[in-house]
């Protein structure tokens, strides 16, 4: 194998896409924890943390890959993933994403601060351990209790900063926590079928497509809801009218899956997800700032 598809394959196994969004929600909550701090901007401070983000994301993406590597090998939406594929080794997958997992933490320890590096090992930890070792293949709650860790890269970035957290940070990250069952139960009913050949307990497998569809449409209604909240903390008609915007978007096509109940819908409705929490951060962080 050549070199440059080698490190394609690695590449492929930390899952960027996933990876890119939470280190982008960890440096907007560093920029907003400069600004509320009055802490100078460290372009070294901000440097290193990003690194120790992609670290730790891109490990844990790395080890539940390692550890689902058999039922990667049954849903036809994951064969062709690298390990299942037989693009890159088990042994391989491990020693990398443990070396990353190790560096994620140890970077923030020794170069920031003891803070920033307990909620990285925690993200992990919840990640890793909680959601795919212990939860995943046992109950439909693994995203709930599971999803924890895609909050902390919010904490991580700001308390790099501030050696702490604020109300703000702390809403920062419960709005990532709180987007993520709307993103995942979305894909595990357009995904529905493979799930069930793998014998993975997600809410539409559990309760059936018409009950996971009403509590795509609940959680929904509560991201949407709770997206706006951050007036309470910091009144701002414009990001008031941007995150009601936005939360409409969301709403309204998760309103539809619970109408008609289309894979198809499910599918727009994951792919939209994603763009929104983008969106959602980019208005929040230009609110905080200005």
């Amino acid at each position: 194998m050549k070199p440059w598809q080698n490190i394609r394959n690695y590449w492929r196994l930390t899952k960027p896409r996933i990876w890119g969004l939470l280190v982008f929600t960890g440096m907007i909550a560093m920029l907003v924890g400069y600004r509320e701090t009055g802490v100078p901007f460290n372009t070294q401070a901000f440097v290193i943390v990003a690194v120790s983000l992609v670290l730790g994301s891109a490990s844990a993406d790395v080890l539940t890959n390692y550890h689902d590597r058999d039922i990667d090998g049954i849903m036809r939406r994951t064969q062709k993933r690298p390990i299942p594929s037989g693009d890159v080794s088990p042994k391989s997958a491990l020693t990398f994403g443990l070396s990353m997992a190790v560096l994620s933490v140890l970077v923030p320890l020794l170069l920031i601060n003891a803070l920033s590096a307990g909620f990285m090992l925690l993200g992990l930890l919840d990640n890793v351990v909680v959601y795919s070792l212990i939860l995943k293949r046992r109950s439909w709650l693994n995203i709930i209790l599971g999803g924890i860790s895609g909050g902390m890269p919010v904490l991580v970035g700001y308390s790099a900063v501030a050696a702490t957290v604020s109300p703000v940070a702390i809403y920062m990250s419960a709005l990532v926590i709180v987007w993520i069952p709307t993103h995942i139960w979305s894909l595990a009913i357009f995904s529905k079928a493979d799930y069930e050949a793998a014998k993975v307990p997600m809410l539409p497998v559990v309760f059936g497509e018409d009950v996971a569809s009403v509590c795509v449409a609940l959680t929904s209604a509560l991201l949407a809801v709770f997206s706006v909240a951050l007036i309470f903390l910091r009144p701002n008609i414009y990001y008031a009218v941007s995150a009601t915007l936005l939360g409409a978007v969301v709403l309204a096509y998760s309103a539809k899956l619970a109408v008609d109940k289309k894979r198809e819908t499910a599918w727009t409705l994951f792919k939209i997800t994603s763009p929104y929490l983008t969106a959602i951060f980019l208005v929040l962080g230009a609110t905080l700032w200005y």
